[in-house]
């Protein structure tokens, strides 16, 4: 199995109505250019899942629905995974300094950020693409996660 190592470049900050990501000062020059763009693509990790439990799950019932029928997690976005990385398309409301304003995002208070992406449209958005139709579903709101 290869090994690597992944550094945190800043983390999520949340709370009742605003979302932001703190990019750490020594990463801030990265930023150069990203006010450009209306949308970043965010990518973190799901540091409050990270346990062997949630590791070892490879198969979940996506968005936590038991009608929905059971997958594998390369085929949903559900959090437990052998890797904990999160992937998220913000919509860039501000930049000052270090600190993005963004409108929202699907990660908890302080989880780490492990790289950005500017969202070029052109190139990460495909055409005929197709879902299954539990995807194209609303999600339920609060029903906890049924693994097997």
């Amino acid at each position: 199995m290869d090994t690597f190592q992944v550094f945190a470049v800043g983390k999520v900050k949340k709370d009742s109505e605003i979302a932001t990501i703190e990019i750490y000062k020594e990463y801030a020059d990265a930023l150069l250019g990203l006010d450009q763009f209306s949308h970043v693509i965010v990518l973190y990790w799901f540091n409050k899942n990270d346990t062997p439990e949630k590791r070892s799950v490879l198969r979940v019932h996506p968005r936590r629905n038991m009608s929905n029928p059971l997958t594998g997690v390369f085929a949903c976005h559900s959090p437990c995974r052998p890797n904990l990385i999160g992937l998220s398309v913000c919509k860039i409301l501000s930049i000052k300094g270090n600190v993005i304003r963004i409108d929202s995002i699907d990660a908890f208070n302080d989880s780490p950020v492990i790289d950005l992406k500017s969202y070029i449209p052109s190139r990460d958005t495909v055409q005929n693409a197709f879902v299954p139709k539990w995807a194209t579903l609303p999600r339920l709101s609060h029903p906890s996660e049924i693994v097997k």
